[in-house]
């Protein structure tokens, strides 16, 4: 990483007030000491061109870390209510996998009260040790006793590598923690891969879906990661787990906590569009709201979720839970009906794992036939009328 410095035995006050006015940001600043970088400094080096050897750039040392010190692929459970998110049975999974290509354990972190089921099923489920904080103030999720959880146990661990589930909790905690430690988090991986010197791999769309970026954290540990819930395949459970247990102490905090949890009260759970085996699709092909009742239709003779592509919820359309891709949503149906949605990767990162696609749009050279794996070619306003016509007919045939 680089850095600016003023070599000010070179420095005269007129190229001082000169070099003031150049810089873009207004980061030089002129103190009664001389002059100073500021820390809106962007690094244009456009001071360093025109100040004639007054202003050079130099490299800072690159932080050394003993890799060897960091060991073993580590799941954060995210365990609420009495129950594990299934994302953490893919991240386990997942683990596994990365796990083998060093030979590294995989650890499982579990924070929560009355945990003894959640032990079981992530030893079931492939955890090498699972680390157990259960306390009476991890009974709901607060961030500040989660995270000194979180952090006691990286400083007495030492995992190379950590996965967590992006869900609402995941999200909050995981940016915190990294945050303590100085590391990297890259958020919303949709694949990883492990290199044999234990630097995590983390690849994940960048620049609107363009282009695929792979992200390492060569200089420093723990290596954060979030993924979403259904980009990983579910493991299958172990008949005889070989794992172990490891009880741990919350730590005392430095000083009281800011929240405390009076009382909670559960809203009635609505069907999550990534829970669904049957989806029908909408995006920018369908003209006015008025004709989303046409997919929603199809959708009730279907017993499907109605699901849609980003401008429909910028548009006011649909809620943002109904939105599938990067900023939305990750499913895996069995069936997915596509209407009048061109296939953008944004979208299309999103349903990739369904295990069968229809599509239907009026562009023959949509992206979302490529996708897809099955096409109709015509107008959506014609061919979903004839789909809510056969389905009908289906259904009165069996009745």
């Amino acid at each position: 990483m680089a850095g600016l410095t003023i070599h000010s035995e070179k420095l005269t006050p007129a190229l001082a007030k000169e070099l003031s006015a150049l810089c873009p940001f207004g980061a030089l600043e002129e103190t009664a000491e001389g002059l100073a970088v500021g820390a809106g400094c962007k690094m244009c080096r456009l001071c360093v061109k025109k100040s004639s050897g007054v202003i050079t750039e130099e490299e800072t040392p690159k932080p050394q870390i003993n890799k060897e010190e960091w060991v073993g692929v580590a799941v954060f459970a995210d365990f609420a209510h009495g129950r594990l998110h299934p994302v953490t049975l893919e991240l386990l999974g997942k683990a596994q996998e990365l796990a083998a290509v060093t030979g590294h354990p995989v650890y499982a972190l579990l924070l929560g009260s009355d945990t003894q089921k959640a032990v079981a099923e992530l030893l079931r489920y492939g955890a090498d040790r699972v680390y157990v904080y259960d306390h009476p103030a991890l009974a709901e999720f607060t961030i500040e006793p989660y995270a000194d959880a979180f952090a006691d146990f990286i400083e007495n661990v030492k995992p190379s590598s950590i996965l967590v589930g992006a869900t609402n909790l995941g999200r909050s905690l995981a940016p915190r923690v990294a945050a303590r430690f100085g590391t990297g988090l890259t958020a919303d991986c949709t694949v990883l891969e492990m290199e044999q010197n234990t630097d995590l791999v983390q690849i994940r769309p960048a620049f609107g879906g363009n282009i695929m970026a792979r992200i390492i954290t060569p200089n420093h540990r723990p290596q954060f990661c979030t993924v979403r819930y259904k980009i990983f395949s579910h493991p299958q459970p172990m008949e005889r787990p070989r794992g172990t247990v490891q009880p741990m102490t919350l730590p005392q905090p430095k000083k009281p906590y800011g929240i405390r949890v009076d009382k909670v009260e559960r809203l009635p759970k609505e069907m999550d569009i990534s829970d669904a085996d049957t989806i029908v699709a909408v995006g920018r092909g369908v003209r006015t709201q008025a004709d989303l009742e046409l997919a929603r239709q199809l959708a009730e003779a279907l017993n499907a979720q109605l699901a849609c592509t980003r401008p429909l919820v910028e548009n006011g359309w649909l809620d943002a839970k109904h939105q599938i891709g990067l900023s939305g949503r990750t499913v895996k149906p069995k069936l997915l009906i596509a209407l009048g949605i061109s296939g953008a990767v944004q979208f299309t990162a999103g349903m990739r794992g369904a295990d069968c696609i229809i599509a239907v749009n009026s562009d023959e050279g949509a992206p979302i036939f490529g996708a897809a794996h099955y096409g109709l070619v015509g107008d959506l306003y014609e061919m979903v009328p004839a789909l809510l016509k056969m389905t009908k007919e289906d259904a009165a045939h069996v009745s």
